[in-house]
């Protein structure tokens, strides 16, 4: 029979509990020594099974890496062959290129190129601010004693498998 992980936390704790509430005996010393092996099995497996999947994901990380740069290849290829059309129509005067399957032809857009914005009067101008928080600033504040409204130091138990 296999124990879960949750079932193991439930006898440690009902372990404990008696050990406070009683007198240690050697049944719940050896019970407690049982626990924690099995807790240690169960760790060591969970902690394979994790080794297991963040080495999936670094090689899906790569694979991703390996397509972005494929896409962007092929995308750099698309655009250069469209420059050379476009060059090569306006070359030849030609403002259409038409077949039963498919159709070349130039479309008028317009854009505003802004040389200096410096030098726009200020009724063309739009001001974006953002804020964000110094979380470096005010931890030091925090770790001084001083309090913030809204802020606090938070402890985290990150894991670890090496």
């Amino acid at each position: 029979m296999k124990t879960t992980l949750y079932e193991i936390e439930q006898t440690y704790i009902n372990i404990v509990e008696q050990l406070m509430n009683d007198e240690t005996t050697p049944e719940l010393e050896e019970s407690l020594a049982i626990a924690e092996k099995d807790l240690q099995t169960k760790g060591i497996a969970y902690a394979n099974v994790i080794k297991q999947m963040d080495s999936e994901c670094d090689i899906i990380d790569a694979e991703i890496e390996r397509l972005t740069k494929l896409k962007k290849a092929r995308q750099n290829a698309s655009e250069k062959l469209k420059e050379r059309i476009k060059q090569a129509m306006i070359l030849f005067g030609k403002d259409e290129i038409k077949t039963p399957l498919i159709k070349l032809s130039f479309r008028k857009s317009e854009a505003v190129i802004v040389h200096d914005v410096n030098q726009l009067p200020q009724m063309f101008k739009t001001i974006k601010v953002t804020e964000q928080p110094d979380k470096v600033k005010i931890k030091e504040t925090l770790k001084q004693g001083e309090d913030i409204i809204g802020c606090e130091i938070v402890s985290n138990l990150n894991l670890q498998i090496k």
